[in-house]
């Protein structure tokens, strides 16, 4: 593949470590016994319980209701019985109230064959309130609540709908397992969403490293003769961010301080796709994701569907434990998801993937000052300075910072990936801006 797509600046290339997974089907991980589900799974306001100690729910039961224009909904993924409302970290590192859910009772979904429901006559606003009803949010790791994003003021127009399918962080493969095994799911799901968008345009961007995933797209939609088109990209971190990829793939770029749609754009991940197919095909809520859960200090690292609120711990067994002593375990990938210190956190709607990796994977640099290098201003992919940045962040020059565009970060991770002084940068950027936002309140 010659001339591939990319955005114009910054960038890097870690070794993806993929090869551990991205082969591997996707299996369906073991039922928890006992379902810790948290209300704040989404970015805004944690949903409102329905439930209290003792009350019996079922499978894909409503028990935590959107709060505010910006939230989601949260269902029950396993029957049983409410145990009661605890504080629980997120793998976040937040804390949430959640529902306590000990399973007990039969399975309404699970193990049976699901009527499908016809969506070709419904209307946008109704297809649009199912994706709210079921509690879709962004699962790329933003969670975003879909609906809310779908949600197009008067007087705007989508001229492109993006599907994300990128997945550049490493080790990550969830997202390349779905578009191999449910292919045609996502692309009706597409159409779904073309359906409530009505965009001009739709793309599906792919990096170049997932050649079987672009071949199969592009032969099943033009075996489904659909007006949809498969971008390779090329590979390059962080490239799966909305406002890279839409440089990528539009020429556009997104205003500072601004959203997608500035420029005429709505994009959601591939696994966001599947989800709203299954919300609105067979009345699914989200209650399960594919997860990779994968380092070399996991037995048999491999892509698995997991209910929400499955405890880490649990997952990790079910991917037959450890066969090394891990030295950090992360939620997400890692560039840029959280290192772990209780492995009781749940599983939630936004947790893409679990790496346990040994001291031999682990790169833990002594800090040592700034030399002035300039390799982080050259991979920084939206041209901030993130030395200089960190400098009037570790001074408390948050107004200072903010001037020089400090919110535009994006904690991608990439000039730390290549501080040869191990500076911190993007645990300074995210203390900025806890700052300014503290300041705000």
């Amino acid at each position: 593949m010659k001339n591939l797509k990319t955005f114009p600046k910054g960038g890097v290339h870690p070794r993806d470590y993929k090869e551990l997974t991205n082969k591997v089907p996707i299996r369906n991980a073991i039922v928890p016994s006992e379902a810790v589900i948290p209300l704040q799974q989404h970015i805004g306001a944690p949903a409102k319980s329905l439930v209290q100690s003792g009350d019996k729910v079922s499978e894909g039961m409503l028990i935590g209701e959107a709060s505010g224009f910006v939230s989601a909904n949260v269902h029950s993924s396993i029957p049983g019985t409410v145990k009661g409302i605890e504080k629980v970290y997120l793998p976040t590192g937040m804390k949430s109230d959640a529902v306590v859910v000990e399973l007990e009772g039969e399975f309404e979904r699970s193990g049976k064959e699901l009527e499908r429901r016809d969506w070709r006559g419904k209307s946008p606003s109704e297809l649009l309130e199912k994706v709210k009803e079921m509690g879709i949010v962004g699962m790329g790791g933003a969670t975003f609540p879909t609906h809310v994003k779908y949600t197009i003021k008067k007087g705007s127009k989508v001229e492109f709908f993006v599907v994300n399918g990128v997945e550049c962080e490493p080790y990550l493969t969830a997202d390349h397992r779905i578009m191999l095994e449910r292919t045609d799911d996502i692309l009706e799901g597409v159409e779904i969403v073309r359906k409530i968008l009505n965009p001009e345009v739709v793309l599906i961007g792919i990096e170049a490293n997932k050649p079987d995933a672009i071949s199969l797209m592009e032969d099943r939609i033009e075996a489904k003769k659909l007006d949809i088109h498969v971008v390779p990209l090329k590979l390059k971190y962080p490239q799966g961010d909305e406002k890279q990829l839409l440089k990528a793939l539009t020429g556009r770029e997104v205003p500072s301080g601004g959203l997608p749609l500035d420029i005429g754009a709505v994009v959601s991940n591939v696994g966001t796709v599947l989800s709203i197919f299954e919300a609105v095909v067979f009345d699914k809520p989200l209650i399960e994701r594919v997860v990779t859960v994968t380092g070399d200090a996991i037995a048999k690292p491999g892509n698995l569907k997991v209910r929400v609120g499955t405890r880490i711990g649990d997952l990790i067994e079910d991917a037959g434990g450890f066969v090394k002593m891990p030295l950090k375990i992360i939620a997400g990938g890692p560039m840029m998801g959280f290192a772990q210190v209780d492995l009781n956190s749940p599983i939630t709607k936004g947790t893409s993937g679990i790496i346990a990796l040994s001291k031999e994977r682990v790169k833990i640099p002594r800090e040592t000052p700034c030399i002035h290098c300039g390799r982080c201003i050259r991979v920084c992919p939206m041209g901030l300075s993130p030395t200089r940045l960190y400098k009037w962040i570790d001074h408390m020059y948050i107004d200072e910072a903010l001037s020089e565009g400090l919110m535009d970060c994006k904690e991608c991770g990439s000039c730390a990936y290549v501080c040869p002084a191990g500076i911190p940068l993007v645990q300074g950027m995210k203390l900025g801006k806890y700052l300014a936002k503290s300041k705000k309140v």
